[in-house]
């Protein structure tokens, strides 16, 4: 008979075994302990996050043909998608991220139900092969100068990678740690926010290694950072494991506030259902409209506080004052320590948030996002016209903070909503609306920039405005908060449609004990996978606080 050995694979005895990546492979057996899965978690999320840092490259990549000719001035899109002897513009490579993130929130959304099914080895990998193989095709589309091959990598089959790889270890996470989803799901994507901080400083360094001997080194560093990324996530997704059906954590009962919570449904909604509902379309609102808003100020960071502060943040007062050179280097240098700021708040926060979600309840902690976050909003432009430099930055931090806090908090609230038999497939499809965000908010930032740069607005400020209707924006997201409601009875799967859910996760061909299952020892096995997400994280804590420093 089949069974379960004590690392958590797939016994034979009698009939047919499952193959290594099948999902019944990775059910968990007795000596497995939980605290392993969010390192596992946390490798894939680390990569993928990279893609919050890829304007690392843009500058670079606009110049890899040294000396083009004059005819090359102002190229086309259509003529720089095949072009090998004039340069790219940074508008046309920074493509590359609209379509990774359009891509993401697309593969999300179909591939998700199959990922339930799959499991989240199989899922990781794939997702490694595609991230991974995705920025080494488009590194050989740099080196081969293709713009074309570039977005076909890194690109498309990047953003396929980013999808899967973004919802792989939710549905897994929240079975794991029903009696704390929001943290579960906060340490993975934190990885995400985090992602960043570290890939980015990688970046800029194997690019100085590589140009050492002339160009520019993108090409190299894509390839080298996609085989890393590509190992990495590997070694993440073959140390998942899953919870038998029916598995609580060692004397663990959902509390009775839990079970009289009308907000947490005690059965399960499926997928097809589920995104039917208006429960689904109101989150989906909810996630849409905090991300445009957090976006516009991601976007406008670094140009808003030199354009706002200028020359005040290097403490000369006259606005009119000719800066030296080095005085304006002062004012990029803490305009970048903002940037880093930005990263370490969009990354802690998620944690932060998502922890705190699971005292207070998901909805309320997103009342708070938009109650605050209105408030910070309609505080910018007073802090700017107040000079008050560090308010400014305070509040931009807590801003995206609650940014990110947004992204983490939401599996947990849809686990609440519609049960946590097909949670991953539907987060899968509610991160359309990143996808929606992604496109729509930057256009109507740069829109709404450009409108009043032409009516002759002073360009410090051009960002009023566009503060206040992010702030209504938040307002919008804020009701749409308030109106979702628990899902009807009816919405809900009958017993014999989650055994038949669960049954396409062929958990019937193991013998798993659900009360024996991942009672294991942390063990020096937690120690090194920890210290192995730990470390790199830490350093690229510490950069980003370097960076910060600038500020002071």
């Amino acid at each position: 008979m089949d069974g379960i050995t004590e690392d958590g694979t797939l016994a034979s005895g009698g009939r047919r075994s499952a193959g290594f990546f099948a999902r019944e492979s990775t059910i968990a057996g007795p000596n497995f302990n939980r605290w392993l899965v969010p390192t596992a978690a946390l490798a894939i999320h680390l990569c993928i996050g990279m893609a919050y840092g890829f304007s690392v490259f843009w500058l670079p990549m606009s110049n890899e043909i040294a000396n083009a000719p004059a005819s090359c001035a102002n190229i086309g899109f259509i003529q720089a998608l095949t072009t090998t002897t004039c340069n790219w513009s940074v508008a046309h490579v920074t493509y590359v991220f609209g379509i990774f993130i359009a891509v993401l929130g697309v593969s999300a959304a179909i591939w998700g139900a199959w990922l339930e099914h799959a499991g989240p080895r199989k899922a990781g990998c794939i997702a490694a092969l595609c991230w991974g193989g995705g920025m080494v095709v488009g590194g050989i589309g740099v080196m081969v100068h293709q713009l074309w091959l570039v977005y076909l990598g890194a690109g498309v089959l990047g953003g396929i990678g980013q999808g899967l790889g973004y919802i792989t270890p939710v549905s897994t996470l929240i079975k794991w740690f029903p009696d704390r989803r929001g943290m579960a799901t906060g340490f993975a994507i934190m990885g995400y926010g985090g992602g960043a901080m570290i890939g980015a400083p990688l970046a800029v360094l194997l690019m100085s290694y590589f140009s050492a001997d002339g160009g520019t080194g993108v090409a190299m560093t894509l390839i080298t950072m996609g085989i890393i990324y590509a190992i990495v996530m590997v070694s993440g997704a073959i140390g998942f494991r899953v919870p038998p059906n029916g598995w609580r954590p060692k004397g663990w009962q959902p509390s009775e506030d839990q079970k009289s919570n009308a907000m947490i449904t005690q059965g399960h909604v499926h997928l097809n259902r589920a995104w039917k509902t208006k429960q689904f379309w109101l989150i989906w609102g909810v996630l849409f409209l905090n991300v445009t808003a957090g976006i516009a100020v991601i976007s406008m960071a670094s140009p808003m506080l030199q354009d706002v502060f200028g020359a005040a943040l290097v403490g000369i007062q006259d606005s009119a004052a000719t800066l030296t050179d080095a005085q304006k280097a002062a004012v990029v240098a803490a305009a970048a320590g903002l940037v880093g700021l930005i990263s370490l708040f969009n990354s802690v926060g998620r944690l932060f948030w998502a922890s705190l979600s699971d005292k207070i309840g998901r909805k309320n902690t997103y009342y708070c996002f938009f109650v605050i976050g209105i408030v910070m909003y309609c505080l910018l432009p007073t802090w700017g016209h107040l000079g008050m430099a560090g308010m400014f930055v305070l509040s931009i931090c807590v801003i995206l903070s609650m940014y990110g806090g947004g992204f983490a908090t939401v599996p947990a609230y849809l686990a609440d909503i519609f049960g946590t038999q097909m949670v991953g497939a539907i987060h899968g499809r509610l991160l359309t609306a990143w996808t929606a965000a992604g496109l729509v908010g930057p256009l109507i930032i740069a829109a709404l920039r450009e409108a009043q740069l032409e009516a002759g607005v002073e360009p410090a400020l051009v960002y009023d405005r566009t503060l206040y209707i992010m702030a209504g924006l938040l307002f919008l997201g804020l009701i749409c908060n308030a109106l979702v409601r628990p899902v009807k009875a009816s919405d809900q799967m009958t017993e014999e449609e989650v055994e038949y859910e669960r049954s396409l996760q062929h958990e019937d061909r193991v013998s798993a004990n659900a009360e024996t299952a991942a009672r294991g020892k942390f063990g020096i096995t937690g120690v090194l996978c920890w210290l192995g997400v730990g470390i790199p994280f830490l350093i690229g804590l510490y950069i980003a606080l370097a960076k910060a420093a600038a500020l002071l």
